[in-house]
């Protein structure tokens, strides 16, 4: 008997007359989990949540058995976010950034009395740079990565820009990320048009149909989007109950950081004596996990290749 997933889950629906396929993704509580393992200032935090969503809403469209990674690096106060995904479900996130530099662009920005929102962090904290989609597969298979510039007033821009240059596969996405309760909350609705293969030969949508889906996509407020109480069933119904909407099982999805003592210690094992002896502080070496905050403590005469009496 299956069991009803009510938070933390990717749910894929289809629109059967305009022949659309979709995902719907909504966290809660994994959120908190990762973001509770740093002390990230809010805008940071609203960020690395959206690269999380996002990275579940893009993995969930693709069929792979490995990781498949969503990763932003820019030349702004905030360097790096990153967010990777098993296809068992496993997800993390993280961000790398330059506190002053950060606290300098707030400033800034309450200068010109202008709100923080989605919109004016990725040109406002990020800069210029690029966002890179990866996905590593757990056999034999061959590596693939897309790389775009960063684009558009949003991370959402950044996707779609991929997928307009890139994959040249009709894209529509919205996303809420936000507190309820002092709790984060996330949600993102992706469609795509069906590809066009044998088994599905009238795959190219009519403009109107795709014109009229965006509109009806775009009306889903933040509020519908963030309300716990809201199933995704109930959620797709107000939007596309015209459209023939058909929904499919819920996968689960959980934070969890893949970091372990012997991972961290095999690549100590890869480095020179003076690499050790330099990292090595009052007679100890602490390695953090940039994902989870994770501290691992080793003496370093244990990876002391020539170590002398």
């Amino acid at each position: 008997m299956e069991i009803m997933l009510t938070d933390n889950y990717v749910q894929t629906f289809q629109l059967e007359s305009s022949n659309l396929r979709g995902r719907v993704v909504r966290i809660g509580s994994i959120i908190d989990e990762v973001l509770n393992a740093h002390q990230y200032p809010k805008p940071v935090a609203h960020l690395v949540a959206e690269t999380m969503t996002l990275c579940l809403a893009l993995s969930s469209m693709l069929k792979y058995d490995g990781i498949f990674t969503l990763q932003a690096q820019g030349d702004g106060p905030i360097k790096m976010l990153a967010s990777d995904v098993t296809s068992s479900g496993d997800v993390r996130a993280c961000a790398t950034f330059d506190k002053d530099r950060f606290q300098t662009s707030r400033e800034q920005l309450s200068a010109l009395k202008a709100t923080e929102s989605s919109q004016n962090h990725l040109a406002q904290y990020l800069g210029k740079g690029y966002i890179a989609f990866t996905v590593d597969p757990s056999g034999n298979e061959d590596r693939y990565q897309g790389i775009v510039e960063l684009q558009g007033a949003s991370m959402i821009d950044c996707v779609q820009h991929y997928f307009n240059q890139s994959e040249q596969i009709g894209t529509g996405i919205k996303m809420a990320v936000g507190q309820r309760d002092d709790k984060w909350r996330a949600c993102a609705i992706m469609l795509q048009h069906m590809p066009e293969d044998e088994a599905n030969p009238q795959s190219n949508l009519d403009e109107d149909d795709w014109r009229r889906t965006m509109i009806l996509l775009d009306s889903c407020t933040e509020d519908e989007m963030l309300d716990e109480t809201l199933e995704s069933d109930q959620l797709l119904i107000r939007l596309f109950h015209e459209e023939g909407i058909r929904t499919f099982d819920r996968k689960a999805v959980q934070q969890n950081c893949r970091c372990d003592k012997g991972r961290v210690e095999n690549i100590l094992r890869t480095m020179s004596d003076d690499d050790i002896q330099y990292m090595a502080k009052n007679g100890k070496i602490t390695m953090t996990c940039e994902f989870c905050s994770k501290e691992y403590i080793y003496d370093p005469k244990e990876f002391l290749k020539n170590e002398t009496s």
